[in-house]
């Protein structure tokens, strides 16, 4: 298994680099555990902000609103009771909830592995692999002029570097469509929501390195949490 590689100006290189089938090749993808692990990267990353008033929360409602008897209507003793206009919340959320899930580290690795497997088996050319890529200045045009080259402009791109520079964070800013990410920070919510996977070859060896395992030529086995 082998894809065709830039160079660094966006032409085409006479070169392949072969991709490893443990990583890019896996045909039984386990759609259940991609999804499980995709659920609790965005459950992770959720900010709980949200936080409403009990009764005895809400400052007033401490004289009863009208007599117990004599008016014919319903008996309150506070303007604050939550079928009251102004009144607290039932069961609503209190800012402690916990929304994190946990997965082991084991099911991550497995997760991107069949994730970029997944990505490779779309039709068309979605990998592509560049010598390097170095952004000369911070504008925008430099780089969308060189995803152009690799025909990588078409839905949403994901750029994985060794090292992020500066340059390229801020070029890549006012791209809606592009998104910039470090070898060592890739996950299976990023490579889902991509349409292309731009990678360096650098970032191609770290990543490897990390996926595969050490001891075993085979690749990692997970199955998900039930």
């Amino acid at each position: 298994m082998s894809t065709l590689t830039y160079s660094k100006s966006g032409a085409k290189a006479s070169t392949q680099v072969k991709l490893n089938p443990s990583l890019f090749g896996v045909k039984d993808i386990n759609t259940r555990l991609l999804a499980q692990v995709y659920v609790a990267y965005l459950a992770n990353g959720r900010t709980n902000l949200a936080k409403t008033k009990t009764r005895g929360l809400i400052s007033g409602g401490g004289r009863k609103p009208h007599p117990q008897k004599g008016t014919g209507r319903a008996r309150s003793g506070s303007s604050r009771n939550p079928l009251w206009r102004g009144g607290g919340t039932v069961f609503g959320p209190t800012g402690l909830e916990n929304y994190s899930h946990k997965t082991n580290v084991k099911s991550k690795r497995v997760a991107v592995i069949h994730a970029l497997s997944a990505l490779n088996a779309r039709n068309g050319n979605t990998i592509k692999i560049i010598e390097e890529l170095s952004i000369k200045t911070s504008k925008t045009k430099e780089l969308k002029s060189l995803l152009t080259k690799l025909d990588a402009m078409d839905g949403y791109t994901l750029i994985v570097c060794d090292n992020l520079s500066d340059n390229l964070k801020l070029a890549s800013r006012n791209l809606s469509n592009v998104n910039v990410c470090a070898a060592t920070y890739l996950n299976v919510a990023k490579l889902l929501d991509s349409d292309t996977l731009v990678i360096t070859k650098s970032a191609l060896q770290k990543i490897t390195f990390w996926l595969m395992p050490k001891s075993a030529k085979e690749p990692l086995k997970a199955e998900a949490i039930s």
